[in-house]
């Protein structure tokens, strides 16, 4: 029987760059003749397309975090929003500290995503919109509010302000939201980002084994960072790569002695035969 495999994308499988290397590319692309592939990220739809457009992937992706599943011939399969209502709730707290956030909302079912961001913004924020100037879906809004099918926001800033932010949210909140509190690996700030309640990757990943039709036991997952914990927690193999946070390497299955930059999970897969 054909293997299952998920990889996260940031500090996993993409390098630090943003790349994927001419030997990860054909080791990914060799694999899926005979087994299974596919990714779990934090990114969008659009991101992702853009990294994985010389890989073949067989397998729905999971997307934002786990709040968005997307067939391997992009029909969406699975979504959880935040409502209107709460995600203006949000924004009206974050104001009061005078912090606003980036929006990921669905526009369309034919998998068209707004990326709206506010006009009063923050150094990191600004740096941030600086990477994305090519993209189509970028909005910004003079008053920031939320559109009727929300994926996540994400607020951008300094550990302190953001650990009160959540705090403060989820006192009014409480388990009707998901917080990640995390540090944002390429801008040296941190970042705040508040999904659904059952928005995570390993219901995504509960969602691709049924459509599949298969065992989670059959599974094996990659991933670098406390996001991944889920997945590790579910599947039959986890493997972290050696960049990976201490924490996810105690849950790991396999350690890998390779990093990220050094085409860790391509290795591994390369390790594991045909």
């Amino acid at each position: 029987m054909n293997n299952i495999y998920i990889t996260d994308l940031d500090h996993t499988f993409l390098r630090t760059d943003l790349s994927i290397s001419p030997f990860t590319q054909k080791i990914w692309n060799v694999k899926t003749d005979n087994h299974i592939l596919s990714v779990a990220t934090a990114r969008s739809f659009k991101k992702t397309e853009q990294f994985l457009k010389n890989l073949h992937v067989n397998a729905p992706m999971i997307l934002l975090d786990g709040s968005l599943i997307v067939s391997e011939d992009k029909k969406i399969i699975d979504t959880k929003f935040i409502t209107q209502d709460l995600g203006d709730a949000i924004i009206d707290e974050g104001a009061k500290l005078n912090i606003y956030p980036f929006v990921l909302a669905l526009e369309d079912q034919n998998l068209n995503e707004a990326f709206l961001y506010p006009a009063q913004r923050n150094e990191y924020q600004h740096n941030l919109l600086k990477r994305y100037t090519k993209d189509d879906n970028l909005q910004e809004r003079k008053e920031i509010r939320t559109m009727s099918d929300n994926f996540k926001l994400v607020y951008m800033g300094d550990e302190s302000i953001l650990k009160h932010l959540r705090d403060k949210l989820h006192s009014i909140f409480k388990n009707n939201l998901k917080y990640i509190l995390a540090p944002e690996a390429y801008m040296g700030c941190y970042f705040l980002t508040l999904l659904h309640a059952d928005a995570d990757k390993a219901h995504g990943l509960n969602i691709v084994s049924d459509y599949l039709g298969r065992n989670l036991t059959d599974f094996t997952v990659f991933g670098d960072n406390l996001n991944d914990l889920g997945m590790f927690q579910l599947s039959g193999t986890s493997v972290a790569v050696s960049n990976a946070h201490d924490k996810l390497k105690k849950y790991a299955d396999i350690v890998l002695p390779h990093t990220n930059d050094e085409d860790g999970v391509a290795k591994y897969l390369q390790s594991v035969g045909v």
